[in-house]
């Protein structure tokens, strides 16, 4: 795609970057990843050792400081080679975004030249069993014992809970307010009666590990509490707002590599004495692939640049990207596979592992049912 025309030259460098490292070092692992569901190790420390885990922070914490949009390039490139590895890459701003939001300066001089490097890996964790569509009902609880926090509760579906050094954990400290009562708190693993609970064998990104979160008694000193008691979930969303189009550009990069796989395939896979893409059948699938893929993109790209530009209201075009682009990697890689015919329902070819990544983007960071009354809200504000 030929998107020169509003990249900068520093969006273009480091699009380029990640595609490098993405193919020459991440994508190789993918597959073995995947059958032995097991950490991205090779390809998280690639990612370390090129600079890219410090792209969103701030320079004078020693990041790139370079935005939405570049997040969401990258993200697009790591996805393409390896979605459970762009899962665990994308986890470090979800975690760690928060505190450059709502931190103190205490706070942001502890975690972020860390974060920033890999040295400190991060973790979000909002879900609860009762509590994922509807975060504000969460149950785990905080209170307030002189200069220190009690928590007590469950979380589920933590992306990188269980390699994380610190995790921002969503907590209420009144749960009869729902959205009002919910804290955020900057836990430690060695805090003491925090445990990481049952990881989840998973369908997709099944290198990127998925674990509960238990709180028996957990002691947070007051000062790891992250903005006033009840703004926390307007941490969560804020940070939502900003990694949503990250998460769409991930659809994005899976789409694409079934696209591209699919295309090569119709090229080479011969029947009744001419490659299947000689078919109009089998051209006007890939026709609307590519278009799917196309429209993804630009979505995503034109929710980061509102970000990138200031505007925070932006939840309605963040949603529509994140929604779109999840349901078309779906369509996109079961089309995939159908190109490859058999042997795309076999564990031969990437396509089979495209289309169960896929599904993921369409239930993670708010369903695509959630995107869409977001989206419905947005039109009829009115009402």
């Amino acid at each position: 795609m030929n998107d020169h025309f509003y990249l900068t030259d520093d969006q273009r460098m480091i699009r380029d970057l990640a595609r490098k490292i993405a193919r020459d070092r991440v994508a190789r692992h993918a597959a073995d990843v995947d059958e032995r569901e097991r950490y991205p190790e090779e390809s998280i420390r690639a990612l370390m050792e090129a600079g890219l885990y410090g792209i969103w922070v701030p320079e004078k914490f020693g990041g790139a400081d370079m935005g939405c949009l570049a997040l969401s390039l990258v993200a697009e490139e790591v996805a393409w080679a390896c979605a459970a590895t762009a899962t665990q890459w994308l986890d470090q701003p979800l975690g760690g975004l928060p505190i450059l939001l709502a931190g103190t300066e205490a706070q942001k001089e502890k975690y972020l030249p860390r974060l920033a490097t890999g040295a400190l890996l991060a973790a979000y964790s909002l879900s609860e069993a009762g509590a994922g569509s509807d975060a504000a009902s969460l149950a785990t609880t905080a209170v307030r014992k002189g200069d220190h926090y009690v928590l007590n509760g469950a979380k589920q579906w933590c992306t990188n809970g269980d390699h994380a050094d610190v995790i921002t954990v969503f907590a209420t400290v009144d749960r009869s307010k729902r959205a009002k009562g919910v804290t955020a708190f900057l836990v430690e693993k060695e805090f003491a009666g925090f445990s990481v609970g049952k990881k989840e064998k998973k369908m997709g990104i099944r290198g990127s590990p998925t674990v509960a979160l238990h709180f028996t008694d957990c002691v947070v000193p007051a000062d790891q509490r992250l903005g006033e008691e009840g703004e926390g979930f307007k941490i969560a969303m804020q940070t939502l707002d900003i990694t949503r189009p990250a998460t769409g550009a991930m659809a994005v990069g899976i789409g694409q590599a079934a696209l591209d796989a699919a295309v090569g395939y119709a090229k080479e896979r011969k029947q009744f004495g001419q490659p299947i893409g000689a078919f109009q059948g089998i051209q006007f699938m890939l026709a609307d692939m590519a278009m799917q893929v196309h429209a993804a993109r630009l979505m995503v790209h034109h929710a980061a640049r509102q970000v990138d530009v200031g505007i925070r209201g932006n939840t309605y075009e963040a949603s529509m990207a994140k929604c779109w682009a999840g349901d078309a990697a779906m369509k996109v890689t079961t089309d995939a596979v159908q190109v490859f015919g058999g042997y795309g329902y076999t564990r031969e070819f990437p396509v089979e592992r495209f289309m169960r990544d896929a599904k993921i983007m369409q239930i993670y960071e708010g369903t695509n049912q959630i995107q869409r009354l977001i989206i419905a809200k947005a039109l009829l504000e009115t009402l």
